[in-house]
């Protein structure tokens, strides 16, 4: 398996698969780099060069117990990026993989990326205050934290239902996909991700955005309800400079794995552009 060993002694693990233009991929909470198999293999039959990690805390990486926060993350995925020699790449971040790619990009991607793709992702910031008055009030972060601690396993076996919409009427729940959601997020340490929560709900990436001058793609499901897309889609796409929204009725948050046939070629097209 291959790793690289941060500034701190953290072990980031990573995928590298194949030749070309490189795509980096960023991963959702409490996810790993395995959510993005799907996306991997489609771009690397397209001849591109794929390339996803397990942030800090989860997946194979080290659970650690200090770094997880936004500014530590974009740090990590700026030594993996000197390490390979990613340059003229495309990044695409996922939930709270928006985010830090989102932070990566605008404080270290200058000369290494060509453009960025943001889907269903955190930016501009998800809690509500003063300054944001349409985001989610902080109980609603204190309630998923609150489940982590009592019962991670089952907090985890719960959460998938609203994050690919099956809850909604005429859904239909795939214990698959339910089940490879849980082992990822069970993969990861309870610490780091217990942290990764504050990260991705109290982070302000306003000015992050503001900065990020290489072209953008935002897109979000109209019915995801675990980022409702009104206080991040939408505002995100307003505050960059060279912006393309792209909105997708019904669908949910998870919309990489239950709509890849749709999301994969809208991802390939705007790459090629």
């Amino acid at each position: 398996m291959s790793y690289i060993t941060t500034q701190d002694g953290t072990q980031i693990f990573y995928k590298d698969w194949g030749t070309g233009q490189p795509i980096v991929f960023h991963h959702g909470w409490p996810l790993c780099g395995d959510d993005w198999d799907t996306q991997m293999q489609f771009f690397l039959a397209e001849g591109y060069r794929v390339v996803a990690h397990d942030r800090r805390g989860h997946g194979r990486s080290t659970q650690t117990a200090t770094g997880n926060e936004m500014d530590t993350y974009a740090a990590d995925v700026a030594a993996l990026a000197k390490e390979l020699d990613l340059r003229d790449a495309i990044h695409i971040g996922h939930s709270t993989g928006g985010g830090e790619a989102t932070r990566y990009v605008a404080r270290h991607g200058k000369g290494r990326v060509a453009k960025l793709v943001l889907i269903g992702a955190v930016p501009p910031v998800m809690v509500k205050s003063a300054s944001n008055p349409g985001g989610l009030d902080k109980s609603v972060f204190d309630g998923i934290r609150a489940s982590v601690m009592a019962d991670r396993a089952g907090c985890y076996w719960d959460f998938p239902v609203p994050f690919y919409s099956y809850n909604r009427d005429g859904a239909k729940l795939s214990e698959a996909v339910r089940q490879n959601w849980w082992r990822q997020g069970m993969m990861g340490g309870a610490k780091p991700q217990y942290d990764c929560i504050a990260a991705f709900s109290e982070t302000d990436f306003t000015e992050d955005l503001k900065s990020i001058e290489v072209p953008t793609l935002v897109m979000h499901g109209d019915d995801d309800q675990i980022v409702p897309i009104d206080d991040s889609a939408r505002l995100s796409a307003k505050l960059l400079r060279n912006a393309t929204l792209k909105v997708y009725p019904g669908f949910p948050h998870g919309m990489c794995t239950t709509h890849a046939d749709t999301i994969n070629p809208d991802l390939l097209a705007f790459i090629r552009s």
